[in-house]
């Protein structure tokens, strides 16, 4: 075998399951969504957007994207500098921030469900402090900005650990003499994370937004536990017309869709955190 066809060959496994679990079951979904009683069209679609919920869902996933995304950022990036500058203790602290992400979404919002439930440990503390004399419906279809705070909370605590792993890891490929050189020049902390690090961190922070922005639009279980249908999602929506409402051609039509913005939104980061073509290796 000649060493010009070992790299092809190491790639064939890869490839296969790639043609075989992805690449065939999109072709389906895509087959799913542009056909209908036997000929091809943009019915499913026309149904999809004309429903009344694909707005409020479209919105309320853009909106939880919008906001857990910059706040999983900013948390994973202080967490990881964090971590990265830790002596003793550095491994048991980076496996106590990312206890959560071995817990799956509908178990996190289950958790979350017994803090914020009317029995739950929320209404418990708060009665024991005497703020209130009875127990709040804090979760009720009148009240839809405070299951929105709560799928927020419950997607930061689970889901910010998915960036701190990638982010760790590229703290760890920056040489340090870059740092202390700046410090030599008398570049303060702030400015040496700023001007020295985040830079040299391009890449990591470019896919771990990219992953955590496409699992953002895919937000569901922890939505079907906390708000159930009181606060439609996409993601939801391919559920209900995929079982609920046994409509399977605007299910994919529903999917597509959140793969449009999925690669939008990883076209827009690759745009806005694009490598020079000088620091690429």
């Amino acid at each position: 075998m000649s060493a010009a066809r070992l790299p092809y060959l190491l790639l064939l496994p890869a490839t296969l399951f790639l043609l075989v679990f992805f690449l065939y079951p999109f072709g389906l979904v895509v087959i799913e969504a542009l056909s209908k009683d036997g000929g091809w069209t943009l019915e499913n679609f026309r149904t999809a957007t004309g429903h009344w919920k694909f707005m409020p869902a479209l919105t309320n996933t853009l909106l939880l994207a919008i906001v857990v995304v910059p706040i999983q950022t900013a948390l994973a990036l202080a967490m990881a500098v964090l971590v990265s500058k830790m002596g003793r203790g550095r491994d048991i602290a980076l496996y106590i921030f990312t206890i959560p992400l071995g817990i799956s979404d509908l178990a996190a919002g289950i958790i979350w469900l017994a803090i914020f439930d009317q029995s739950g440990f929320l209404n418990s503390m708060l009665h024991g402090l005497g703020v209130i004399e009875q127990p709040g419906i804090w979760l009720g279809y009148q009240s839809k900005w405070i299951i929105f705070l709560a799928v927020v909370l419950a997607e930061v605590w689970r889901a910010t650990a998915i960036m701190l792993v990638i982010l760790v890891a590229g703290l760890g490929l920056i040489p340090k003499e870059y740092n202390e050189a700046a410090e030599v020049f008398g570049a303060s902390p702030w400015k040496r994370f700023t001007r020295v690090t985040l830079p040299l961190l391009r890449p990591s922070l470019q896919t771990a937004l990219i992953l955590r922005v496409i699992l953002a639009f895919e937000v569901f279980a922890v939505v079907a536990a906390l708000g159930g249908t009181t606060l439609p999602v996409l993601m939801g929506e391919v559920y209900q017309w995929q079982f609920a409402l046994q409509d399977r051609g605007v299910a994919a039509a529903y999917a597509l869709v959140i793969l449009a913005i999925s690669i939008a939104a990883t076209l827009v980061i690759l745009r806005a955190l694009r490598i020079p073509k000088e620091a690429r290796i």
